[in-house]
């Protein structure tokens, strides 16, 4: 037998998708005291015009650790019901730059734990997608020892964090199968002059007021 086109027409599906039970949107920032000694600057650079720059990144292996969930009950708009105390446990790494070298002159493991009021029962996973993952030197200290130099740094975190707690589930469902979308034209052509946007709100003025 033929394969009908279903194209504009519906049929009785089963699919295999995720129940998202609950999901939050956080931010966190956190600080981090970092210690190097004996560093080896490039050559030609010392204590006196050293830059530093940081990035940081989730650990490879176990980016996110859920340590535990605990039963708490609550009130929500007159109505008990129990949700979970989840405790999750992020690891990240840490490089450190200097003067805008693209190799890292050191990158250090760090961890931190956080928790958070989740509809996460046990069954279910809980998952964290970064959205936003940044880092900033506020201070740091350089001190020229032999044979490199010792550093004494102050970094800022500041992530943005997309936390669900999801079930795996089988659904059935009334669908249109899709279709693969025509393919786009490719004509290049030659970008026109552009200027910066201007402010003139903010500049040019003659200095009168109103």
């Amino acid at each position: 037998m033929q394969a009908k086109n279903l194209k504009g027409g519906q049929e009785l599906l089963c699919i295999n998708t995720q129940k998202v039970y609950d999901w939050i949107i956080n931010e966190a920032t956190f600080d981090l005291n970092l210690t190097l000694d004996d560093v080896e600057l490039p050559n030609g650079i010392s204590c006196d015009d050293l830059d530093i720059t940081c990035e940081v990144t989730p650990d490879e292996v176990n980016p996110f650790v859920i340590l535990n969930r605990e039963d708490r009950p609550f009130m929500i708009d007159g109505s008990p019901i129990t949700l979970q105390l989840v405790t999750i446990q992020k690891n990240f790494d840490v490089s450190i730059f200097v003067n805008g070298i693209t190799a890292p002159i050191a990158t250090e493991s760090f961890t931190r734990c956080e928790q958070v009021i989740l509809c996460a029962p046990d069954g279910t996973d809980v998952e964290v997608t970064y959205t936003d993952l940044d880092c900033f030197v506020c201070v740091f200290n350089c001190e020229d020892v032999t044979p490199g130099v010792s550093l004494e740094l102050g970094i800022t975190v500041r992530l943005c964090q997309s936390i669900q707690s999801v079930f795996d589930v089988t659904l059935e469902l009334v669908a249109d199968f899709c279709q693969p979308r025509d393919i786009l034209p490719f004509t290049p052509v030659c970008p026109t002059p552009t200027i910066p946007p201007q402010c003139p709100v903010l500049f040019p003025t003659n200095g009168d007021e109103d």
